[in-house]
């Protein structure tokens, strides 16, 4: 049987509902290899449909033991919230309290053994606040609500693969939020992780924070006082792991088959080289669940929601990458 996927719906006056709906009407070869079911406000789906003029037929989606995937239509699995015409293009409280619906939605049926992976369309930060969600980014919500531990993040980019030992703080905040324990951690999960997917005695480097990393203490102590005990540690206890490596080149020996991943240290860091390598086809995985978690690489782009202008490549590639890595 063909593994069934949750894919929510994301912010519904963002891009979410449009990439879905194009991957799922243009990508017919997805449906080779998965069963795809949309999570969130049906109404709002038949919304974007009409508004974008995609030609859909919408199923609920009640059994998963009677239904079957089906490249004529899209099987959806709705919230328990009234019906939405989405302000397409505005940050609003409908917008985060229907995408926290569809997420949490996904999660309880995921862990009730309907799916077996989720794959996310991207939400809002601001929205969810206004919502009054209690969750500041999906990594929160996937974690507090499976009650897991030591979650992170993945990006997959081709050749190469990218972890994050820090998410959303401040780029001021990020040298003080380094500590060996928490490194320890980062180093030795992300090491697991990687055998998770199927990598073999892995290869991880982990980025340095301060120019040319450092240069000896010139440019910052964080090397010498915290990132090279840490690579020593892990190494004294069996793992491939190198570095501070300048994160000028890191990404780049990476890419090129130096290393299986980088650990990189903040947000911006790893993002900046990954979606600049190829920014449609970065796919967000997160660890450390129950099940796995794939997600677009790219935020609700209200600028162009609602016209038609929106690529559905990341969700195709989620979506596929969901297929690869699930267990």
């Amino acid at each position: 049987m063909k593994p069934k996927f949750a894919v929510t719906m994301g912010d519904p006056c963002g891009i979410g509902p449009e990439i879905i709906l194009k991957a799922l009407t243009r990508n017919h070869d997805i449906y080779d290899t998965c069963f795809p079911v949309v999570v969130g406000q049906k109404s709002a789906f038949q919304y974007v449909a009409r508004k974008m003029n995609i030609g859909v037929n919408l199923k609920d989606f009640v059994s998963d033991k009677t239904a079957s995937p089906d490249t004529q239509q899209i099987y959806c699995l709705d919230t328990e919230l009234p019906p939405l015409t989405p302000e397409i293009g505005r940050i609003t409280a409908d917008g985060g309290r229907h995408a926290f619906a569809a997420i949490e939605k996904a999660i309880t049926e995921t862990l009730n053994g309907t799916f077996s992976a989720i794959v996310t369309a991207p939400i809002n930060k601001e929205a969810l606040r206004l919502a009054k969600v209690p969750y500041l980014d999906h990594t929160e919500m996937l974690t507090r609500l499976t009650n897991s531990t030591d979650t992170m993040t993945l990006f997959v980019t081709g050749s190469l693969r990218v972890f994050f030992y820090s998410r959303h703080i401040p780029l001021k905040d990020v040298a003080a939020a380094l500590n060996s324990e928490d490194l320890n951690t980062a180093i030795k999960n992300s090491c697991r992780y990687l055998e998770q997917i199927g990598i073999e005695a892995p290869r991880l480097a982990i980025a340095a924070l301060n120019p040319h990393g450092g240069e000896q203490g010139m440019f910052g102590q964080e090397e010498i006082s915290l990132l090279v005990p840490a690579v020593e540690y892990a190494q004294k206890n069996g793992l491939k792991v190198s570095g501070p490596i300048p994160a000028d080149s890191v990404f780049h020996l990476a890419k090129e088959g130096a290393y299986d991943a980088v650990l990189s240290l903040y947000h911006d860091q790893g993002h900046i080289a990954t979606k600049t390598l190829d920014f449609h086809r970065t796919v967000s995985l997160t660890m450390g669940l129950p099940f796995l978690r794939t997600s677009v690489d790219h935020g609700t782009a209200f600028d162009i929601a609602g016209k038609g202008l929106a690529s559905e490549i990341s969700m195709v590639e989620a979506i596929r990458s969901a297929v690869i890595y699930a267990w």
